[in-house]
Order: structure tokens, then sequence, then C-alpha cells
């Protein structure tokens, strides 16, 4: 299950001071009701009282303001994100988490979603009220005001020192193992790697301007920590592996968890065992995620048995750090589809895709393009926007599915900038002038997105007429979505997606998109390149044909002991005369991995097919179509030969 992504982006301000706090006749220690503060933190001149709010809460509970500092840092990057949640409920400067059975989303690819009692139980995820019970307050204060909600980290990591050591330490050095419980992890590599990213931090210092514009500096000190200090916490000891990385990128491995939960083997998180592309599926795509929420985590997420998701690779904002928790050959649960999961590997960006400009440095693109050229030479994936793919181009195995499948990157991911740190840039193609591909100026584009200010974006709005003032297209899968808020992608014709020309008016450009003619502004070709690819119509006679969430094998290919995957039609079809581009045609193939294993050559089986499905740049999200079903167009600068096999 997938930590749901829910965070509602109202820009509203809510923080508040200390001194704001006594005004309105609170007094530290008494309880309170947020709703009966004013909220006024917006009209203040602001600009380093949280500096002073880490001083204030280092000296009441005896921490030291670097260890606060930094632990803040490595968590939130000192951001507030307004008061709203991470995806695993974290609040916060100091990420004090409130989960709830909202945060959870099955992930493996099936329709259904499944909460465990482990993790609404499990105390890391239930700091805020720790928090709260310790400062005896009312826990939507610290989930509002950014003041309070350090004075609740600083009373956590006091607590976590008195339970570690029996006393508050008196050199920082021995606020190790303070600091590794502050992680949530109990698996020994994530929570010590936690700590020594906070005490790397302190020696190295920071300064940085929130994107409320609160101005933070933590100087550099050397203070070398104390492992020793750890002793008591019992963390599950793991075994150390080597990351599959390039020599010269500072990676780390860490684990997923790997184990069965209680006694039906069927029952087992978070990834699947296969030895790809020996056996198993091949590996033929990168899916690009964001986490919506911190690096640490999303350690801590993965490694959590009962959370049921797992990516391969976590890239950290600040500095590009990569941590491996998957080995390639193995399917991780990422990308909320089972047939992406089989021939994917996920890359997942420490980021919040609404806030992707302060979290989306270009540490972490050059890291995270520096692998991606290392993974594409290993495993023969080309370097293109048909192989390089974001999680918001992955369909739903079912129309149901359809409607929930993710957003990210989202709109603020420099695809441009990204592709040519890949090797791969966007440019014109020696093709056809009936095929283009998305590529507006990304600095310039700033379109309007209701719930975020005017910034570089990676798309371009579709309209059902070529007129700004016509409606924008319709989605069926998404219809209670409004059209122009920033995680909404229906409407939205993304950089590097491929299309088949449909029309030209003046300055506008249309495209066959879903299913329908979408007009796009275009003067002078600015928002496109000349694309390349196949182009592919229903045949001749037909009327329309069906879309597919995943190119799975036909009945009669299952084995008895395995239960077919029926594919179910999404919710759209492509009319007679209208053209998509198909990237490449594809086997059906299905893996079939049933039960937690140690040996997946004697329980798991791929299943191979006779049908054969072209998948298609269709409309946000790719589709596939059965080869049956539609006849080649023309070809364009690819060797056909390419694409057929």
């Amino acid at each position: 299950m997938k930590l749901l992504r829910t965070i509602q982006w109202n820009k509203l301000s809510l923080a508040l001071t200390v001194a704001l706090l006594v005004a309105a006749g609170f007094t530290p220690g008494d309880p309170v009701s947020f709703k009966s503060v004013p909220s006024v933190y917006a009209e203040q001149d602001q600009t380093n009282s949280l500096q002073e709010a880490f001083e204030s809460a280092a000296n009441e509970f005896g921490v030291p303001v670097s260890i606060l500092m930094s632990v803040s840092y490595n968590l939130s990057r000192w951001e507030h994100h307004h008061g709203e949640p991470s995806t695993s409920g974290g609040y916060g400067v100091m990420h004090l988490t409130d989960y709830t059975e909202q945060n959870n989303e099955d992930y493996k690819g099936t329709d259904d979603g499944d909460t465990t009692s482990a993790l609404l139980n499990d105390p890391s995820l239930h700091t805020l009220s720790e928090a709260a019970q310790l400062l005896n307050v009312d826990p939507e204060l610290l989930k509002r005001d950014p003041v309070s909600n350090i004075r609740g980290g600083a009373t956590l990591l006091a607590k976590y020192a008195q339970e570690t050591l029996g006393e508050l330490p008196a050199s920082e050095s021995d606020w190790y193992g303070a600091v590794a419980e502050y992680s949530g992890s109990q698996e020994s590599e994530a929570a010590m790697e936690f700590a020594n990213n906070v005490f790397d931090t302190i020696q190295q210092g920071i300064s940085r301007q929130t994107s409320e514009g609160q101005q933070l500096s933590l100087p550099s000190k050397d203070v070398q920590p104390n492992p020793d200090s750890v002793k008591k916490m019992h963390l599950r000891p793991t075994k150390p592996e080597t990351a599959e990385c390039p020599r010269n990128l500072h990676c780390s491995f860490v684990p997923a968890a790997y184990q069965q939960n209680g006694d039906d083997p069927s029952d087992y998180s978070n990834y699947d065992l296969a030895d790809r592309p020996k056996f198993g599926p091949d590996i033929r795509y990168i899916v690009i995620h964001d986490t919506e929420e911190t690096y640490q985590d999303t350690l801590n997420i993965f490694t959590n048995p009962d959370s049921y998701v797992s990516a391969h690779y976590v890239i950290r904002s600040s500095d590009g750090q990569i941590t491996q928790m998957v080995k390639n050959k193995n399917v991780a649960w990422h990308a909320g589809n089972w047939y992406f999961n089989m021939h994917s590997i996920g890359l997942e960006h420490e980021g919040f895709a609404m806030e992707g400009a302060t979290w989306f440095t270009e540490r972490l693109y050059r890291s995270s393009a520096a692998l991606v050229r290392y993974l594409a030479e290993k495993y023969d994936i080309p370097l293109d926007r048909a192989h390089i793919i974001g999680h918001n181009e992955i369909p739903g195995l079912t129309p149901a599915r359809q409607k929930v499948m993710h957003q990210d990157p989202g709109p603020f991911w420099d695809w441009e900038h990204y592709m040519e740190l890949v090797g791969a840039p966007i440019r014109s193609k020696h093709g056809s002038k009936d095929i283009v591909t998305i590529k507006p100026d990304f600095m310039t584009n700033q379109p309007d997105i209701n719930d975020a200010p005017a910034q570089p974006s990676n798309f371009v709005y579709l309209y059902k007429e070529p007129d700004f003032n016509a409606e924008l297209i319709d989605d069926p899968a998404l219809v209670a979505q409004n059209k122009k808020d920033g995680f909404s992608v229906g409407a939205k014709a993304t950089v590097g997606q491929t299309f088949a020309l449909a029309d030209k008016q003046g300055d506008w450009t249309a495209i066959w998109f879903g299913g329908q003619k979408a007009w796009f502004y275009n003067p002078q070709g600015i928002n496109t390149v000349s694309g390349k690819g196949m182009l592919v119509t229903p045949k001749a006679g037909t009327v329309s044909i069906a879309v597919y969430g995943a190119a799975y094998p036909e009945e009669a290919a299952y084995p008895s002991d395995i239960t077919p995957n029926v594919l179910v039609p999404l919710q759209y079809t492509i009319s007679q005369g209208q053209s998509y581009i198909a990237v490449e045609k594809d086997k059906s193939d299905y893996y079939d991995a049933p039960v937690f294993t140690t040996d997946p050559y004697a329980t798991s089986k791929l299943v191979k097919g006779k049908k054969e499905f072209y998948r298609i740049f269709f409309n946000h999200r790719f589709a596939f179509v059965k080869a049956s079903d539609v006849e080649k167009v023309r070809m364009w600068s690819m060797n056909e030969e390419e694409i057929d096999n």
C-alpha cells in the first residue's frame, strides 16, 4: 500500500510565534485550543523567528541547538508546508507524525486498499500526539504553529535522550542515540544513516531561506558522533550490501522490508523476488517519482513491513545522496500498476510536487540523471521520454484504478533540463510534420495554476476549441477534478510526450489526445518540436477500438494453477480517423509471484502470451492497444524492425 498523497495546497500560513501566543493569553504548558489563537504570523516581520524559536526551544528542553536544527533540516529542510501533512501524516518543521487511515492506498497494482492495524498502532507514526501530551497542549497547535512544532520536537529529543542514556547528555556527541530514535526507524541501517546525516550537517554547517521567507543558519561545528549511545535502542540489524550505482555517486544500500506478515504466505511485503532480466520480466522503463515525503521518512516507510510499498532508489534533495532499497533484479511495488512494476526500476526523489522548485535541486537532478544513464546502459533501456517516464504517465489497470493513479513528479519537474542531463535532449527529429513532441520553454512557460503561484512549468493546457475562452478538454476518468489544479492532469500535455497532428488553425495546434481532438496554443511552433515514431490507427472498417492499461496475456496462455489476469478496457476508445504514436510492440506477459519466498525460481512463473500490443502515447498517460486492432500508417526516422521486435 502506498501512502496516499493528501497534501492540499491552500497556501494559507497559520504560523504563530511564542510572543503572539503569550499576547493571546497562552502560557506554555497549558492546554490550548488552536482555534482560539489569532492568526497574525504572516502579517509580521518574521524573517528570523524560526531561528529564535530553535534557540528558545533548545534552551527550554536542554537540547543542543545544533542537534535540534539539524534534525529538523534533515526531515523538512526547515519547511513548514503551510501546516499541511506529508504522506505519512508528518507535520511541520520537526515532522511530527499523526498517521490516519486516509494515508493508505494499495500499491502493488491491485484494486483493493488494505489499511493494517500495525501501521495505525506504530508509535513512530504518532509522535505528534506524544509531543502534545508531553507539552500538555492541543495537538492541533503543533500542526499549525511552527514555533510550537519546534517545542514538540525538542521535548521528544529530550525524552529519547533520557531513554537511551538515562539522562540528558553533557556532550553533543552523545545525542547520537536520541537522534537515531527520532528517525522513527527500527532498522539499524536506516536509523543510523539518519543520525549520521544529522551529524554530517552539523559538521558542514548550512544556511537557507525557506519558501516562507525564514532565514536560518546552522554554523559548522566539529562534533563527532558517539555510536555507543544507540546500544539501548535494540535496533534490528541489517546485512550490509553494496548499492548498484555509478562509482562517482554517493550511494548506500538500506534494504526495504521483505518478510511474511503472519501465517499466510500470500501476505508479505514490500516487493517481489525475481532475477531480472535472467528470470522474470525484462526491464524496459525507469519511472520518476517524487516522494511527497521527506527522505528519512521515505526510508522508514520502505523498511516498515506493514507499509506494502517500495522503490528501488531514493534520492535526497539537499545533496543528491542516493539510497538503494531494492535490488534491481527484484520487482519493487512503486507504480500502482503491476505490469509497469514488472518491467521497471523506480526512482523516488525527495520532494513535494507542488513545491517542486524548492525541492528539485540541481544536485538532485544531476545525481538522478547520472543514475539513469548508468541503469539505461546496464539494462539496455532507450534514453528517451518513452522509456524515462513520470509516475503521472502510468495508466491504471482498470477504469476504477485510472481515476486514482498518481500525478508525481508534478507540473514543476523540469523534464527539459533533466533529459539534457541524461544525455538525451528533447529536440526536433528528422521525422514527419504530422508528429509533434510537446516542448514549451520551461523557464518562460508559466501557465495559470489555481493552487500555486505562477512559476516555470512542464505542460501546456489543452482546449476543446482553438480559443482561450473555450473549455479545457474532458477526461472521463477525472470528471470531479478542477482542471486547473496543479495535480489535475486530464487537460495537460507534458514535455516530451509525442502525438499525431490533428489540425492547425492560426496560432493553435490540435493533436489526437485521449480519443479526442485537443487544441493548444502554439504560435510559430514555440511549444513543440517535430517528433518521430510510428503512427497507428484503427483498422479500416473498425468504428472504434479499446485501449488498455497493460499488455497481459490472453486467458488461454495461463497454466491451470495461475488465475488469469483478464484485461479490462479503460474508459476511452480510439475512433476511426485518429492516429497515435506507437512506442514499441510488446509481447504480452505476466509475472506471477504469489507468495513470500526465498527462491523465486521455485515459486514464481513468467506467463508469456501470443497476443501482441503496441504501447502508445495516448493522453496524459500511456496506454496499450492490441496489435490486431490497428494498422500502421507510416514510419518516420525509426527502424520499423526495432518497433516490431
